[in-house]
């Protein structure tokens, strides 16, 4: 049995020979090294074309949003991985990497899948708040939760949220999507009986899908910013090592809720 359809291994990324590398379409060496920035590869592997510079510009803001934001829970998974295995830093940026879900890292490609389907029900003719309204309640009706608002620090909007959208709006890309998410945002009151305001996983994709970032592959944008940032905490793990200082820290706070046998602490 076949998974897919696909009998024979295609891709229409990178090719080589024993003098050329070829990497959509253009030669490696004489074409794109010390040609082009590390953001406009990356577009153009990910979508087979350069990025116009409005495009380029709203997809490097969105990286450096969201490459650091302190010991959130993937850096510390990180940090302990790597106080454990000191010589295996790329399992201690994947251990990291890892807790990219719904939760946190992962919520920019759900909320902007959110946002896709509110657009589409514009496009049909559908009043854009009408739509925001509708789209979300059915999120709701089928116990989905309604991702890119909220956010347990920023209880006002996320400041990378307004520093996201003015890097979009002086780019010149496609602003609908702001307008849907800020539209979702005016609806929360109604949906979830909260006021909760757009936070950086929702304020990325309503950029990013303006600026021709496919909404299936949204999901790599956070997970390539943290790379960078967990990278930055390794490197500082080396030389100032707090990874067991945090695994202490858990197990100092934990409370045992279980039973214990007859006996046991009696001869502390």
């Amino acid at each position: 049995m076949k998974i897919g359809k696909a009998t024979v291994p295609r891709s229409s990324i990178c090719t080589s020979d024993e003098h050329t590398i070829v990497v959509r379409g253009r030669d490696l060496s004489k074409e794109l090294i010390g040609k082009v920035s590390f953001i406009d590869h990356f577009f153009l592997l990910l979508t087979g074309r350069p990025p116009t510079s409005g495009e380029a510009a709203v997809l490097n803001a969105t990286l450096v949003a969201i490459a650091e934001h302190g010991l959130v829970p993937s850096v510390q998974a990180a940090r302990m991985t790597f106080a454990a295995a000191p010589d295996a830093m790329q399992g201690a940026v994947a251990a990291g990497i890892l807790g990219c879900g719904s939760v946190v890292l992962g919520s920019s490609e759900t909320a902007g899948r959110m946002y896709v389907e509110i657009d589409a029900m514009v496009q049909a003719g559908t009043p854009l708040e009408a739509a925001a309204l509708r789209v979300m309640q059915s999120w709701r009706a089928a116990g989905k939760a309604i991702p890119g608002y909220g956010h347990p620090l920023h209880k006002e909007r996320d400041e990378r949220v307004g520093a996201l959208f003015h890097v979009a709006r002086n780019a010149g890309t496609d602003l609908r999507f702001i307008a849907i998410a800020e539209a979702a945002e005016a609806q929360m009151p109604a949906v979830l009986k909260k006021d909760l305001k757009l936070n950086v996983s929702g304020a990325i994709p309503a950029v990013l899908l303006g600026a021709g970032f496919p909404v299936q592959a949204l999901k790599g944008v956070p997970i390539l910013a943290r790379t960078a940032g967990l990278i930055a905490h390794l490197f500082e793990e080396i030389n100032d090592p707090i990874g067991f200082a945090l695994s202490y820290q858990a197990t100092r706070e934990a409370v045992y809720e279980g039973q214990v046998p007859a006996g046991f602490g009696a001869h502390r």
